[in-house]
């Protein structure tokens, strides 16, 4: 490649995204003005001591980032403080961003293809989180990106999700594999994965019937269809993805903990960022479980969804207003 050519492509991916960037600054609109703001305003000309330690600590609190990461953010705070000795508080609201940065690095780890074919993706989550919203824009992302792609309309219990994610399918040239209503959502899966594997298909995402974690006959229900999926392929799932809805707050923990106590989530997609205050909770779920936060979901548009990235995430909930 000449230089020319390495100068045009840097100036799109500069391009690309300063986008992405613009759009998730977008969505998180409202945690940035409940969140970063506030938190930012906390520091302005403030004398460092316990009060002000009081209020970091009250707002990260009400900002949905738990006990357990706003102690741990304290407590680091107070450390570097001490051994430090800061005496400017802008330079301990730098330090508090790269407490949470290295928070969420620790799960900055983008969802890697393996060899097998095909590759499994079984999505689940509780009622009403977006999952079927984020299987298509998953299997858009995946098919522009020149892969090869198939859905198994595992949802069979919800009156309409079979329609809704074949007519999705049918406007985007997706296929998807599909049974009647109430019918056994295990023998919908066993039939995509035999399908996919005689048509060759990369990478196959079966949707799943929200359920409420804390519904013990449902997530046995999960587990038999795991089952019927290592039957045909012993490596597979290859990943267990969580939707996870951003308005639900501090409730995403028992979410997260339940299900992956009953099958080891891989991987968290964190959905409807946008409209929420509670950007936050991300910060929480990556200090609790440090599972993988693969893609972050906002609006309806087919292409709003984003692989989260650390820094941008942190940049956008932080930046201020222009």
């Amino acid at each position: 490649m000449n230089n020319k050519n390495i100068k045009k492509k840097s100036n799109f991916l500069k391009t690309f995204n300063s986008k992405i960037f613009s759009n998730i600054k977008l969505s998180l609109i409202n945690s940035q003005k409940y969140f970063g703001k506030k938190l930012s305003n906390l520091f302005q000309l403030k004398k460092i001591d316990e009060k002000l330690f009081n209020e970091i600590e009250a707002h990260l609190l009400s900002a949905d980032l738990g006990i357990y990461t706003t102690k741990k953010i304290i407590n680091s705070l107070i450390f570097l403080n001490k051994k430090k000795n800061i005496t400017c508080s802008n330079d301990l609201y730098i330090l508090l961003k790269k407490e949470i940065l290295n928070i969420l690095l620790k799960v900055q780890i983008p969802l890697t293809f393996q060899q097998q074919m095909p590759f499994i993706i079984l999505m689940v989550g509780v009622n009403g989180v977006g999952k079927t919203t984020t299987i298509i824009k998953m299997a858009y992302k995946y098919k522009l990106e020149g892969k090869k792609v198939i859905i198994a309309a595992g949802d069979t219990f919800r009156a309409g999700a079979i329609e809704q994610i074949k007519t999705l399918g049918e406007i985007y040239n997706i296929p998807v594999i599909f049974d009647y209503y109430k019918s056994d959502a295990a023998s919908v899966v066993f039939k995509a994965i035999n399908y996919a594997k005689k048509n060759d298909f990369q990478i196959l995402i079966i949707d799943t019937a929200g359920r409420l974690h804390n519904k013990i006959n449902l997530m046995e229900e999960l587990k038999k269809i795991v089952k019927v999926i290592k039957k045909l392929d012993s490596t597979a799932p290859h990943e267990i993805m969580i939707a996870i809805d951003a308005h639900t707050g501090q409730n995403t923990i028992n979410q997260v903990n339940v299900f992956n106590n009953s099958i080891n989530i891989s991987g968290i997609t964190l959905t409807k960022l946008d409209g929420t205050a509670k950007g936050g909770t991300i910060i929480a779920l990556a200090d609790k479980f440090y599972i993988p936060i693969r893609y972050i979901g906002s609006g309806k548009n087919i292409q709003d969804l984003y692989q989260f990235q650390s820094s941008m995430f942190l940049e956008a909930l932080f930046s201020k207003k222009k």
